[in-house]
This record gives C-alpha cells, structure tokens and sequence, in this order.
C-alpha cells in the first residue's frame, strides 16, 4: 500500500432499504459504460416491495462479475433523487463526504485497472462474485478534499466541453440532411420496381437526375481481415483498421486496432483515402453510415464508397444519412443482417445539377473538425482518469 493509499472500508457503508410502502416506481439498470440507464426488463406482475432504493450521491454495483465482459457494472447515482434497483445489487454510500468525495470514488471506478482488480478478485464456483468485503479491501489514493475537488471540476469541465461538441455534431447531421430534403426530397431510392424507378426519374426537375451510387462514384471497395494468426500483420501497427462495429453514423477520425504495411501488403486490406463515405454491410450496425476523415483500412463488412470530389462526397454522405432507416431494412440473412456491396452499389440517387451549391463540404468539414476535439478531449478524460492512481 502507498503511504497515501486508504482502504475504501474505510469510508463507505453498505445501504438496504427496501421499497416496502411500494412509494418508488422509477426501476433502474446499470450500463457497461458505468451509468445508471432506464430498465428495459418486463415487470408486469413484479413485487417492487422487495426491490432496493437507491438514492442521489449513493453508489450501486452488481456483484455478479462473470456476464459482463471485462467491465464491472457499477455507477454513482446523480441524475435522479432517487430510484429503484435489483435486490441482488449492492447499495452503499460514502460515511462522511468531508473525506472522500463520491464524485472523486467514481472517477476511480472509471478506470479500467479498477475493473481489472475486481475480476481479478472475483471468485465463486457457478458465479464469480466481488462481494462486499473484496470491495472494503479496495485501495485508493484519498488527497485532501480540495484536491478532489479540483479533479472531479476539470473532469466535469471537458466532460460538458464533449457533450456541447457532440450536440454541435448532431445539429450539423440534421443540417445537412435538411438540405438534402429541401434541394431533392427524397434523395436515394430503394426497394422500387423497374416501372416505379422509371415514374419517379419522369417526375424529376429539370436539374435533378436519377443514377446509381456506382455510377455516382469514383470506386466502391470493401477491405479484409488480416489473419490473427500472422503476428506480422498486427504487432506494432500504424496503420488504422476500421471494424464495422464502429461505424454509427459518425465520422471516423481514429481505430481501435492498427495493422501493418506487410499487411496491406498480402491482403486485401487496402487504404481508402480521407473522405470516403462508408455503409456497414454486416450485424448490428448494418445500413449505418460513416465518413472517413483519415485514411484507414476497413474489415469486410464495411463497403467504401470513393466519390471524384469532397462535394460529391459529403452529399452522399448526408443523403446515405437521410435514408439510413430504410436502408437497413433491406439487410436480410440468417444469424445476422447483411447487406450486400452490390445492393448498395445499386441504390437509386437523386443528384442535383450542381451540388457544390448546397455547401455541404462545408458542414463535413466542421464535422471532421469537432470530431478530432472530441478525441483529444476524450483522450483527457481517461489522462485525468489515470493519473489518480500515481498520486
């Protein structure tokens, strides 16, 4: 233990109060990301008496550590004066917030050496359980309060600078495709007859016209998975490697994994260039839409769409946007959704006479903009979040 290192039994204590006057009905979940979210669990003929209240500045975590990956469910309650949880949940609160700031405690449970620890200490037969005395026996730097202090206002602080900056990015999205709708209606077509296609092109404007996405673009191309096997491909990587999974809507300014130029290489991971407008193919995501601003490989479930000019590519970026819904519904499968290169390939859009009137190279660019101010403020975040643990 560090000479500033206290057991955290030291200032917290177990809470159980039960909803037995059946006066709380607000049923809450915690999330992998650490935050109490609404229940979305079926609770038609459900004793609430049983359930546990949780109240604002009281912590909750779910003992059982097996079900959720590498992230302990745990969460400091703020956003509501009090809520109902699962009776198999823990509930504590902090002795003497003189000491120990609960604000403070959780950006401590916010870092992922905290979840490490706690599987690590998990034990059990069927279930791996963190019980409560794992928990007391928890260490932790405990500075004075004003320095607590200090951290938690500078977390908090790029904590509102990110959800402005995000809320700046959402605004941006519904600007563009209100453009979209305004200069073309509609502007991508799918799932018509031969016969509907024809009608609608004969109902264009003068200015506007009716070709494929293929035909729209300069090359459309889907990428590889390097084999895991070959070390080469993957150890110390610079190259950055796109997964479906992280494409959502967004522009895409970093990846989560790097591979090598031997990779590229050997397979058929290629670079796609800045600006290309992605599509997810496959799973969850598939239908959703993404704008690159670095250059990247992808996996093979993404397809990527090159366009001739950055105009061009932000607006079959917002109309792909305008039509995402629909869009997704056309993934069909076994196990899971998909959609095919050829099917987007083939979607129908709407092109206006001259599209670098609508400026939506503008908007794209901003987009790219705050997106690279939200990695470095969220790469704050998890510096801020870290060095706790080295006072």
């Amino acid at each position: 233990m560090k000479n500033n290192d206290r057991k955290l039994g030291d200032y917290i204590q177990p809470v159980d109060v039960r909803n037995s006057d059946l006066k709380v009905s607000h049923l809450l979940g915690l999330s992998v990301e650490k935050r109490f979210i609404e229940s979305i669990a079926n609770t038609i003929g459900t004793d609430f008496s049983k359930y546990k209240i949780v109240k604002k500045g009281q912590f909750t975590y779910i003992p059982d550590t097996s079900r959720r990956g590498d992230k302990i469910g745990i969460a400091l309650l703020t956003d509501y004066d009090e809520g109902l949880v699962s009776n198999i949940y823990t509930v504590f609160e902090i002795t003497d917030t003189s000491k120990l700031l609960p604000e403070y405690l959780m950006l401590w449970f916010s870092r992922s050496e905290f979840d490490r620890y706690a599987r690590y200490k998990s034990h059990g037969s069927v279930r791996e359980i963190f019980d409560w005395d794992e928990m007391c026996r928890v260490e932790l730097p405990v500075p004075p309060l004003n320095e607590q202090q200090k951290i938690v206002n500078t977390y908090n602080a790029i904590t509102k600078r990110i959800q402005l900056k995000q809320k700046i990015n959402e605004n941006i999205l519904k600007q563009g495709i209100q453009i979209v709708q305004n200069f073309v209606g509609n502007a991508i077509y799918s799932n018509k007859t031969d016969s509907e296609i024809e009608e609608i092109k004969s109902s264009l404007p003068i200015n506007q016209k009716m070709i494929t996405i293929k035909e729209f673009c300069m090359n459309t191309k889907s990428g590889s998975t390097p084999s895991r096997t070959e070390i080469d491909y993957w150890k110390n990587g610079n190259i950055p490697w796109l997964k479906s999974g992280e494409v959502h809507n967004n522009v895409t300014v970093e990846t989560e994994e790097y591979i090598t130029k031997k990779a590229t290489e050997e397979t058929s991971a290629k670079l796609l260039p800045e600006n290309t407008v992605l599509m997810a193919m496959y799973g969850v995501t598939a239908g959703e839409v993404g704008y690159l601003g670095i250059e990247t490989t992808t996996n093979q479930a993404i397809c990527g769409m090159i366009c001739n000019s950055l105009e061009d590519a932000a607006y079959l970026y917002f109309s792909l946007l305008q039509n995402q819904k629909e869009i997704s519904s056309l993934a069909n499968g076994g196990a899971q959704n998909n959609l095919s290169k050829e099917l987007i390939e083939n979607l129908k859009l709407v092109i206006p006479e001259n599209i670098s009137e609508l400026k939506l190279n503008v908007l794209v660019r901003n987009l790219i903009l705050n997106t690279k101010e939200l990695q470095k403020l969220n790469q704050l975040k998890q510096l801020i979040v870290s060095q706790i643990s080295k006072r």
